[in-house]
């Protein structure tokens, strides 16, 4: 029976997206704050713009976090699967 690896690939994709405490950190904040943009983000969390960009685009890829375009600017919320994942690593701690 042949092992189909695109499941793992697909897992290590999703696992990747959030491994990095900044990540998290981003998840838990659109939690609580859904529909902001990076420059929010950035000045939330006092981080540049460019490391809050390079986060939330590697959350996106995963499939964590939902861009919509609203005009010139760009919000962000988490996605279910990603409410799933804040919640999986709240229960780390």
């Amino acid at each position: 029976m042949a092992v189909d690896s695109s499941q793992y690939r697909n897992i290590e994709r999703i696992v990747k997206g959030f491994a990095n405490h900044r990540r998290v950190q981003i998840m838990d904040l659109l939690k609580r704050e859904p529909e902001l943009s990076v420059e929010d983000i950035s000045e939330r969390l006092d981080i540049g713009y460019e490391n809050a960009s390079d986060h939330v685009r590697k959350l996106a890829i995963a499939g964590l976090v939902l861009k919509r375009n609203e005009g010139p600017s760009v919000r962000h919320k988490l996605t279910p699967r990603g409410e799933s994942i804040l919640v999986f690593c709240k229960r780390l701690q």
